[in-house]
């Protein structure tokens, strides 16, 4: 069995992914998910700091596909079109993960330290985005609540995707956006 790099940290993954599903988040330790996937706990440690970021890994992937994605968007654009353009490229980190997404959204829910967690990561990842569209010239107050509507939408569209897998990520962000152009014009000025 693999003990290290890129195959032990999916073993060590999918080892706490099916742990936590079993007997849940805070009865699984450390020990029993390296053992799942035939490592030490040495070399579990090697690749997550604690067993509650087994489920957030690739938040560094997902904000430098993000930061990315905003800085290299056309311009001319505005600046929910720049981010619907940023989370259709960085969906597809999502996609390309969805056997994983789908159980670690049902650990999440179920476990109130991990919701703490995920609701500080997507904080941390909105005020990247708003950062983003700072550097694109937006003002603060803007860049900020166009990051935390965009985060909302992308939210939402990425549920809509694990209810409805009939249709891509992309579909969903679409329907998400559209959805907020919608109700922004509903409201009276």
């Amino acid at each position: 069995m693999p003990r290290s790099g890129a195959q032990a940290r999916r073993r060590l993954q999918q080892a706490a992914l099916e742990l936590y599903r079993e007997h849940g988040f805070d009865q699984t330790t450390t020990a029993q998910i390296a053992a799942r996937a035939g490592v030490n706990e040495r070399t579990f440690f090697r690749h997550f700091p604690d067993k509650r970021e087994v489920l957030f890994d690739g938040e560094a992937d997902l904000r430098a596909a993000l930061m990315r994605a905003v800085a290299e968007a056309p311009d001319g654009l505005q600046p929910l079109e720049i981010l619907l353009s940023a989370f259709q490229k960085a969906g597809r980190i999502l996609e390309d993960n969805r056997p994983f997404s789908e159980p670690r959204l049902e650990v999440i829910a179920a476990t109130p330290a991990l919701r703490e967690r995920e609701l500080a990561k997507a904080a941390s990842l909105t005020g990247a985005v708003a950062e983003a569209l700072r550097q694109r010239g937006v003002g603060d107050r803007l860049a900020t609540l166009a990051a935390q509507t965009g985060w909302a939408a992308f939210h939402q569209a990425a549920q809509a995707w694990i209810d409805d897998p009939s249709q891509s990520l992309d579909a969903h962000l679409h329907q998400a956006f559209h959805d907020l152009r919608a109700l922004s014009a509903t409201i009276p000025s």
